[in-house]
This record gives C-alpha cells, structure tokens and sequence, in this order.
C-alpha cells in the first residue's frame, strides 16, 4: 500500500480542523456569555491539566493500538466540544467543552506527528520530516486564515453563535476524512509489543540518554507556552487598543501570515545555522517582545506583536524534528507525548502567572509576566547548551 495517501489525508483533517470561524470571535462570545479574564483562564488550566494527565496515556495507547483511531477519536471530541459551546451560558459548561478539547488533543498530538513520520519512513522520505510537517502547519495556517477573514465577516452580519455551527460541520468533515487514514506498518527495534509501565520507563530511559534532546524539547515547552498566550488573548489586546472587530479578521490572517516563512523554511534554517542559535533567537525575540507589548500600550506594541508571530513558526518543526530523528518507532508516539505533557506542564505554571497579572493589570501585566519568564528561560539556555547541542 502507498502510504502517501496518507499525507494528503492529514493535510485534508489539518485543514479543517483549522477552518473554524469560531477561533476569530471565541473570546468575545465568551466575554458576551460571561466569561471574565480569570475564568477563560480556569478553563485554560482546565484544559493543560486533562492534556497533562492523559497525553503520555493516548501515546501509548497510538502507538499500541493504532494512530489513526487516536486521530479519529480526537475529531469526534472536537465535534462534540463545538456542540456544547453553542449552548454554553455558564462557567461549568465551557469547562466541559474545554475538558473534552483536552481529551481530544491529547488523542491526536503525539499520533498526528507519529503517523506522519512512519508514513514518511516507509516510502524513505524520513529526512524530509521537517520539511512536510511545515506544510502540515502551512495548511492549517491557510485554513486558519480563510476562517479568521471569512470569521470576522460572518461576526458583523450574523450572531455570534452561527460562526459556531459552521465550525462543527468542519470538525464533522474531520471525521470522515480520518475513517480514511491508513495505518503504515513499520519495521522497528522492539518488536515485542511493551506493558503500558515499560513504555514510561522506557521513555524516560531515553529522555537520559540524550540530554541535548531534553534541552530542546524544554526549549520548545517554554516557547510554546508563551505563543499560547499570544494565540489565546490576541482579540482582548486589539479590543484594549480600541480596534474595532470588524478587522480582527485581518488582524488574525496577518498573524497567521507571518508564521508561515518560519514552518516553509525550518528545515533550510537547521543546515545553515546551529539548533542552539535558532532557539536562542526565538527565546530573545519572545522575551524582548511580550516586554515590549506590556510596557508601551500603545499602537506600536503590534510590531512587537507581529515579530513574536514572524518566529514563532519554526519552533514546531525544529523541535519535532530534532525529537523524531532520535527515537524508535515502536516509541514514537509515547515520546512525542512527553513534549506536550511537559508543555502543558508549564502552560498550568504560567497560566496561574498570567491569570494573577491579568487580574490586577489587566492583558497587558500578563503579557509582561511571559517576557519575564521568556527573559530568564534565555539566561538558562544560554549556559546550559553551550556544550549540549550542536
């Protein structure tokens, strides 16, 4: 069977996963049914604490039982999540929906990037990891785009809530496209199938043998925790610059935008410069940045804003890449897990940070408690890969 298919299959549920009009208008119909900065951000804690718990789980069970089945569960979650939000009017409700999202990514994370790799293995294109998982991003960025402008549109003429329904039907389109995967059977160095308690240790076993892949992998634990806040309260920081919503959408395609060169060129950034200098820079960027947005409220804060964006879009692929490269594929999903689990792990820490300064200083003290942890992640990195990562 050519498992090249499968490629175009993931693209295909990529995309519609990411052709959600909803994610343009969701913090203010959130805000419109009352929910307040503190609560958005429970729900946040919510939704990392459900990852947190389940993710290294659903890897096990992806690289036990079948990648696509955790793909195919994770689209019904996100379905039924969209369901209970168009008729959500309390706090308990959206932590429900939340909680199901939580479910859901922990189902597809770790087997998405394993079914792609192995897919790629078994027609010897693994080299090319990188490059493909750019793609993978770019077709949710298209999609992302498309549902931000058409998003904004659709929020000036209609309520709110038909934004929603429209994104059900594309996680709808998700599930069916998923029933199409097909599983690539993959030679690996374990043949025996592992009891759940071995595939932990065995995780951590390799985590220890290779300490530069835990500097990357913390690497991008921080970053991407940082970008989450970027992504998750963007709409509340136009709405404090009195920008109207009308143009959130152009706003949202424009961020989307910048990331784009980042995911293309990833892996022609790794041959010509050092892992260490990548993730350095985005660490600066980030630490510079969020500093910048908190401090100057003022319109020139969205070039901070729009330079976080511009790198933010090589730290998946460097990341994943450099994480697969190294693992078996017997293991490929558990360990790719461990990065979201740990990932999730710090967005518990700093959403506490965050919902803290948020409360007393409104969006912007929480943009200025990131910087600070960004800023001291940097100082971190900077002595301790001197000698880890090449």
């Amino acid at each position: 069977m050519d498992y090249r298919t499968n490629i175009w299959k993931l693209y295909g549920i990529r995309f519609f996963q990411s052709l959600i009009p909803a994610y343009v208008i969701e913090r203010l119909f959130w805000e419109e049914r009352g929910m307040t900065i503190q609560m958005v951000v429970y729900t946040e804690i919510i939704f990392a604490i459900t990852v947190f718990f389940l993710e290294v789980p659903s890897g096990i069970m992806a690289d036990k039982w079948g990648r696509k089945n955790m793909i195919l569960v994770g689209s019904l979650l996100e379905a039924c999540m969209f369901l209970i939000l168009i008729f959500a009017t309390e706090f308990w409700h959206f932590a429900a929906a939340i909680f199901l999202s939580g479910i859901a990514r922990s189902a597809c994370s770790g087997a998405e990037n394993a079914l792609l790799y192995d897919s790629l293995l078994v027609n010897g294109k693994e080299r090319l990891f990188e490059k493909y998982l750019g793609r993978l991003n770019v077709f949710d960025i298209t999609a992302a785009i498309v549902a931000a402008l058409s998003g904004s549109f659709l929020a000036s003429l209609f309520p709110f809530e038909y934004n929603y329904w429209l994104s059900l039907s594309s996680m709808l389109v998700c599930v069916c496209l998923s029933f199409m995967l097909s599983e690539p059977v993959v030679k690996s160095d374990t043949e025996e199938s592992l009891a759940f308690k071995e595939y932990i240790i065995a995780s951590v076993r390799f985590f220890k043998r290779n300490p530069s892949v835990c500097l990357v992998v913390l690497s991008g634990m921080v970053t991407g925790a940082a970008l989450n806040f970027i992504w998750e309260f963007w709409q509340l920081y136009l709405n404090r610059l009195e920008i109207p919503v009308v143009y959130f959408g152009l706003f949202s395609a424009m961020f989307m935008l910048l990331s784009l060169p980042g995911n293309l060129l990833a892996h022609i950034l790794i041959n010509r410069f050092r892992y260490r200098t990548l993730l350095l820079a985005v660490a600066a960027v980030l630490a510079i940045g969020f500093l910048y947005v908190s401090i100057i409220r003022d319109f020139t804060g969205l070039v901070a804003v729009f330079l976080i964006f511009l790198v933010s879009g090589i730290i998946e692929p460097i990341v994943s890449g450099y994480l697969h490269h190294k693992m078996d594929s017997s293991m490929r999903a558990t360990i790719d897990s461990f990065q979201s689990l740990g990932l999730n792990g710090v967005l518990i820490l700093t959403g506490l940070g965050f919902g803290y300064f948020s409360s007393a200083f409104d969006v912007f003290g929480g943009f200025g408690f990131i910087g600070l942890i960004c800023g001291g992640f940097f100082v971190y990195f900077l002595f301790a890969s001197k000698k880890a990562i090449e």
